[in-house]
């Protein structure tokens, strides 16, 4: 699918959603602005953003997969899955505070996270290679956070605005890929000591490695590949739960333990 929009629109959108994040603002839907827009031009406007904040002094530690899951794309209303990237300044330890106020709106998936301790180039990874080039595996909890309003979006508004990702919180215990069936590791949500959620990881696309798998071969397409240290999150085996300022955060992993975390 190639791009319909010239390399000028690209850049001013991409502008737009840097002073969003700066700003934690809200900007209209792109696809209602410009509705010819493909996801070749969502991948593009990300990319550019990309830059910006690379050439401004963050550095990338790894990238998000989202939507994998039938329980995200029921939720989103979106069918295929997209990738993101994820910036030093971005990861919190268990037990942290998490400024409220550094994002536009905050929602909490349940994810797992593979480091990786070899490349993984596509277009003709599998499962097993990644498997092959994980170091070990660990719970994460994705914060969400959208720049584009939220009502109507699509999938090129929510690749453009770096797959809504906003943070990721690490904790429990790592493994190693062959240590546990990855399948049947699971979760419980707690928000205020409530359970909102519950999930097996086998809801990513049947096995939470093909999400990996998947963006290798994505981003070969795109002339990329996975790099050694790489930290992968590789989508959400619950429904996002929304967090308002205050809430605490528990993900119980059961044998893989546990995350916490609190917004202030």
């Amino acid at each position: 699918m190639a791009g319909a929009l010239n390399p000028e629109t690209l850049a001013q959108i991409a502008d737009e959603l840097a002073a969003a994040e700066r700003d934690h603002t809200l900007i209209p839907r792109i696809t209602a602005r410009w509705p010819e827009a493909t996801i070749d031009d969502a991948y593009a406007i990300q990319g550019a953003w990309r830059d910006g904040r690379l050439a401004a002094g963050r550095r990338l530690v790894g990238r998000k997969i989202g939507l994998t899951s039938k329980a995200m794309q029921a939720a989103t209303g979106i069918t295929e899955p997209d990738y993101g990237v994820m910036f030093d300044d971005t990861v919190w330890q268990s037990g942290s505070v998490v400024p409220f106020d550094d994002f536009s709106n905050v929602r909490i998936e349940v994810e797992l996270a593979f480091v990786l301790k070899a490349p993984l180039e596509g277009p003709d990874v599998t499962l097993f290679d990644v498997l092959r080039a994980t170091e070990y595996v660990t719970p994460a909890l994705e914060v969400l956070n959208s720049h584009i309003e939220l009502e109507e979006r699509t999938i090129v508004d929510t690749i453009s605005d770096n797959a809504a990702y906003g943070g990721l919180v690490l904790g429990g215990a790592p493994v190693a890929p062959d240590a546990v069936d990855l399948r049947w590791v699971s979760a419980l949500l707690f928000r205020n000591e409530t359970i909102e959620e519950t999930g097996v990881a086998a809801g990513v696309l049947g096995h939470p490695a093909s999400g990996v798998a998947w963006l290798a071969n994505k981003l070969h397409q795109h002339g990329a590949r996975l790099e050694a240290g790489e930290i992968i999150l590789a989508g959400s085996f619950t429904r996002p739960v929304w967090i308002s300022r205050g809430d605490s955060v528990l993900a119980d992993y059961g044998p893989l333990g546990t995350i916490s975390c609190r917004f202030l």
